[in-house]
């Protein structure tokens, strides 16, 4: 099993990039192995680190479909409507919250039963 070359932070040769650099590019891996990887150092912790992949072998971004970008707002609109009072807020739940920041600062009413 072969090792992967490790480069210094802004180090790394050209030809090879990050999935993001990839991605600015308007390509992608393309199920290709990873080449080498990119290491930032850290004061108190282990270094960062990041996958380099072989710009030549990658590929381009698949184009979206009308199918994909349906299911895409779908899950978006979903993220952005409140389960409580069913209303489609202008940002997306926080996931702490589990509701809309007015439903979680209204008080809700305790029944008489259980006073």
């Amino acid at each position: 099993m072969a090792t992967l070359p490790v480069y210094r932070w802004r180090l790394a040769p050209d030809g090879l990039a990050t999935r993001r650099q990839l991605r600015a590019l308007g390509l992608r891996p393309g199920g290709q192995d990873v080449a080498a990887q990119v290491e930032r150092p850290r004061r108190r912790r282990g270094p960062l680190v990041a996958y380099l992949y072989r710009v030549d072998r990658a590929r381009p971004v698949r184009p979206m479909t009308p199918g994909r970008a349906a299911a895409l707002a779908a899950a978006m609109r979903a993220r952005r409507t409140c389960p409580n009072c069913r209303i489609e807020v202008g940002y997306c739940i926080p996931r702490s919250l589990g509701m809309c920041v007015p439903c979680h600062d209204t008080p809700t009413p305790v029944p008489a039963s259980f006073r």
